[in-house]
C-alpha cells in the first residue's frame, strides 16, 4: 500500500534572476544590547531626549565610543499592548531605523522608547515622527558638544 506524503515542497516564491528584495535588518554592529549602554542612554550626561505622542528617542554620545558605528537600542512595554503588538511595534520601529542608521553621528547611542498610541500608527506617521525626533536629538548632542 502507498501512502502520500504528507506534505508537498513549497514552491519557490521568486524567480532565481529575480533581484534580492531590500533587507531591513538592522545589522548587529548597530544594535543596543546591555542594559548597562540603555541606562546610560537615558540617564548618562551630555544626553539629550525628544519625544512626541507616539514615541519618545533618547541619545547620547560617550568618549569611550567616538568613531565607533552607531547603535540603537528599543523599548516597548507592556502599556502598548499584548506580545504580538509589542513585537510588531518593535519589527516596525527596527525597520524604520534600519534606513537611517546611516544618518546618525559616529559615536552616538540611541534609544527609542515606544509610546501606546505607536501600535495604532500607520509606518508613513512613524517615519514621520522619527524623522522629526532623531533630527532634534543629534542637533541637541551637537549643541552639547560643541
Amino acid at each position: 500500500m502507498r501512502v502520500a506524503p504528507s506534505c508537498r515542497h513549497a514552491a519557490p516564491r521568486a524567480a532565481p534572476s529575480s533581484p534580492p528584495e531590500a533587507d531591513p535588518v538592522l545589522p548587529a554592529g548597530h544594535r543596543l544590547r546591555a542594559s548597562s549602554d540603555f541606562a546610560a542612554t537615558f540617564r548618562g550626561p551630555g544626553g539629550a531626549r525628544a519625544g512626541s505622542t507616539l514615541i519618545v528617542v533618547h541619545a547620547n554620545q560617550a568618549d569611550a565610543r567616538a568613531g565607533q558605528p552607531p547603535r540603537v537600542g528599543f523599548v516597548v512595554s507592556k502599556a502598548v499592548g499584548g506580545a504580538v503588538v509589542r513585537n510588531r511595534t518593535k519589527r516596525r520601529l527596527r525597520a524604520l531605523m534600519a534606513a537611517r542608521v546611516g544618518v546618525l553621528p559616529s559615536g552616538t547611542d540611541v534609544v527609542i522608547r515606544a509610546n501606546p498610541f505607536a501600535a495604532q500608527a500607520n509606518s508613513t506617521l512613524l517615519s514621520v515622527e522619527l524623522d522629526t525626533l532623531l533630527s532634534k536629538v543629534t542637533a541637541r548632542l551637537t549643541a552639547v558638544r560643541a
